[in-house]
This record gives C-alpha cells, sequence and structure tokens, in this order.
C-alpha cells in the first residue's frame, strides 16, 4: 500500500521532473517532415533540463502551507512577492506577473488577479497540487488561492479539478473500469473545462495524446487542465516517461501540461515508483536542494 506521504513526495518529484523535462520544448512547433535535407536532417538538440515558476510557485505554496496549513492568502501572497523581489521565479505568465507587481505596491491579494476572459490561464492550476493533501481546505479558501492571480472561475474550476484527481487517487476511488475524467466530472461546476473532460472522457478509448493535443495543449486553462488530466489517465497503459515524451512532441505549453500531469501520475505511482534514471536527472539541478528541503518538510506535516 502506498502511504499517503509517499504520494505527496511522488506528487511534487514528478511534477518537478515534469516542468524541468518540459521546459526546453515550451511552445516549440513540432519537426516538419516534409522539409528535405540534402546534407543530412541535422541532430535534434536535446536541451538541458530547468525548473520553471510551475515548480517555483509549487514550491512557494508549500512553504507558506509549512507556516500556516489553513494557507490563508495573506500569507501566501507576502511569500510570492518575497521570491519575486529577490527575482527567484522564472517564467511567469502575464496574469500572475500583473498581481505579484501589485502585491509589492501594497495592493490587497483579493484586488491584484487578473480579471475576465484573459485570466482563463493555467497559472493558478499549476501550483495547486499541494493543496489537495490538506483535507482542512475548503473550495472557498481553494478560490481564493487562485483568485491572488487569476480572478477567472475557469481557472478556479481547473485548479479543482486538478485537487478532485488527487483526492480521489489518494482515496482509492480510480478503479481500472473508471477514467479520471469520467471520476471527477460529477464534482465539477458546469463550465468549459468542465465540458472539455466530457468529450475527453468520450475519447479516452483512443489512447492518442497526440489527437488530443489537437483540440488545444496551450496556456488556456481549458485546453491545458483536461489535456494534462487526459495524458495522467494514460499512466494504467503507458509508462510516465513515454507520456511525457508525447506531451512534448505534442507542443504547446510543454513544461505546465508536463508538470501537472506528474503531479497527479506521482501521486498514484508514489515516491518509490518513479523511475530511477528521471530523479537522479532531477536531482543534478541546483535547485534541487531547496526542492527536496521544501517537500520532505511538509511531507512531515502529511
Amino acid at each position: 500500500m502506498i502511504t499517503k506521504k509517499e504520494r505527496f513526495l511522488g506528487s511534487m518529484f514528478l511534477g518537478a521532473i515534469g516542468d524541468a523535462m518540459g521546459s526546453g520544448y515550451e511552445n516549440l512547433k513540432p519537426p516538419d517532415d516534409t522539409i528535405f535535407y540534402p546534407f543530412g536532417k541535422p541532430e535534434k538538440e536535446i536541451p538541458e533540463w530547468q525548473i520553471t515558476d510551475d515548480t517555483q510557485l509549487t514550491m512557494i505554496t508549500c512553504e507558506a502551507l509549512l507556516e500556516d496549513p489553513t494557507l490563508d492568502p495573506e500569507i501566501l501572497s507576502n511569500y510570492f512577492v518575497s521570491y519575486f523581489s529577490k527575482g527567484m521565479i522564472r517564467g511567469i505568465g502575464a496574469s500572475t506577473l500583473k498581481a505579484f507587481r501589485e502585491l509589492q505596491l501594497g495592493v490587497d491579494w483579493s484586488q491584484v488577479g487578473r480579471k475576465g476572459e484573459y485570466a482563463a490561464g493555467n497559472g493558478a492550476a499549476m501550483r495547486i497540487a499541494p493543496l489537495a493533501f490538506f483535507e482542512n481546505i475548503s473550495r472557498e479558501r481553494i478560490e481564493e488561492i487562485c483568485l491572488i492571480t487569476h480572478h477567472n472561475s475557469e481557472a478556479y474550476i481547473g485548479a479543482l479539478a486538478i485537487i478532485l484527481c488527487i483526492q480521489n487517487i489518494i482515496k482509492e476511488n480510480w478503479s481500472d473500469n473508471v477514467s479520471l475524467m469520467k471520476l471527477i466530472v460529477p464534482s465539477l461546476p458546469d463550465s468549459r473545462v468542465r465540458d472539455r473532460l466530457v468529450i475527453l472522457d468520450i475519447l479516452s478509448q483512443t489512447k492518442s495524446i497526440a489527437k488530443v493535443a489537437a483540440m488545444g495543449n496551450d496556456g488556456y486553462v481549458v485546453n491545458s487542465v483536461p489535456f494534462s488530466i487526459f495524458a495522467a489517465n494514460m499512466i494504467k497503459e503507458k509508462p510516465i516517461d513515454v507520456i511525457f515524451d508525447e506531451i512534448i512532441n505534442s507542443g504547446g505549453d510543454t513544461d505546465t501540461n508536463c508538470s501537472i500531469t506528474g503531479q497527479i501520475v506521482g501521486t498514484y505511482l508514489g515516491s518509490n515508483n518513479i523511475p530511477q534514471y528521471l530523479k537522479d536527472n532531477l536531482k543534478v539541478l541546483h535547485e534541487y536542494p531547496w526542492v527536496k528541503d521544501i517537500v520532505e518538510s511538509l511531507s512531515k506535516e502529511i
């Protein structure tokens, strides 16, 4: 039996692995096979691993949870500002950047998040996974945590969908005859995220990440979160490194999609079942001691 602590460690470490693995491929176009190379096709360069804001904001959320297990939005906002002011967050999206700049100026956390259609990004969803391991955190608090950067119902529902996936895995509710999409849809409010998950449940028998990517795999939460959940759903059919490769080859927001997929799959596998070579590749990154210290410290509270 996989313990809740092992599932948490798996979620955090495999999420960081997905982020680092996918970061070098973000928004790159797939190679054009119709191009003729008279002197031979050039070798494909493999980018170096690098963690980005996906992992950094997730770790900052973990650090705030260490101080306050109820995760008061003001406390989390203070952590965000502290790291942002030191220039320690890499690759921030537009909505998050707006919020952090205004937090620096002393604007209340409830007023800084971007509003409207352009706030429907995956920036809140990418950092939400740690909350799934704390049973005392309500949906209202989850929404507040999202509102710091994204005043948009789709952004919140996308984050909620990730929490529901992880919590159902922790509770061992994910049986072999039901998809993750079908499992969580009844618990989600009416939304475009929910509608997309319904469609992907129907398509789950195709087992093709590439076909689903054609529906959208960019940073729009309606594309990114359902796509990542669909990819995570494939773990009972394919190993995680193959899933990561298929996400990367599909293009789009590769680091966030791999990170979210990793957070969900890591919960399912547990830390001990992550392929060793992936863990070794993470360990050589200079941020790894920081990630390891925060994750292992918070795991003692789970």
